[in-house]
């Protein structure tokens, strides 16, 4: 039952519209913060991803929810996809990096193959016109541990190298569950690497 009610939670929540989330052809600020990669910590800075390649920055609401669970699990699967892409995964949630230690180095979802960035008080969903969705008071996650933060829309953006978002995908504006976030992702990374 109380899966039923965090599923029926999330699925209303992800459909809350995405006012003003940035566009294609916006430029994309740039961030730093505390990452973990297979359960290590370290400083993530956007600048420096995009000294390699596109950058698909997704935000999610929270670890150990059923749809952030799919979402981590198959980018994970896809990850040497992005690889020959020339692309770089970055996930981004308002979980604390105690929390995403675990989750990143956990086989079931991200197993280590790409990191996540803890954004505890929202600053850089923020600087991309993302919306803050409340939690409910005592809900829990799957593996039935308290969450204790606000969550971030879902919403994925393919970021090149000069800045520019080049796709924004929006479950609550596309209608995408969060398989089709990495999967449309993976298609427009594959079409940046063919045009160079």
């Amino acid at each position: 039952m109380k899966r039923l009610v965090l599923g029926a939670f999330l699925s209303a929540a992800m459909t809350l519209p995405a006012y003003a989330a940035l566009k294609q052809g916006d430029a994309a600020p740039n961030f730093s913060t505390k990452a973990s990669l297979a359960g290590k910590e370290f400083q993530f800075t956007l600048n420096d991803a995009l000294k390699k390649g596109p950058v698909v920055v997704y935000f999610y609401p929270s670890a150990y929810t059923a749809g952030c669970n799919l979402e981590a699990h198959t980018f994970s699967e896809n990850k040497d996809k992005f690889d020959a892409a020339g692309a770089t995964i970055i996930g981004v949630s308002r979980d604390s990096i105690e929390r995403l230690n675990v989750f990143s180095a956990d086989p079931e979802y991200c197993a280590g193959k790409f990191p996540v960035a803890s954004d505890p008080d929202g600053k850089i969903a923020a600087s991309y016109s993302l919306n803050k969705m409340n939690l409910p008071a005592g809900m829990k996650d799957s593996r039935g541990q308290a969450i204790d933060h606000d969550f971030t829309e879902r919403t994925t953006f393919v970021v090149t190298p000069d800045h520019k978002v080049v796709a924004t995908l929006s479950s609550a504006d596309d209608k995408l569950n969060p398989a089709q976030h990495v999967e449309k992702s993976l298609d427009i990374v594959k079409q940046l690497a063919a045009k160079h």
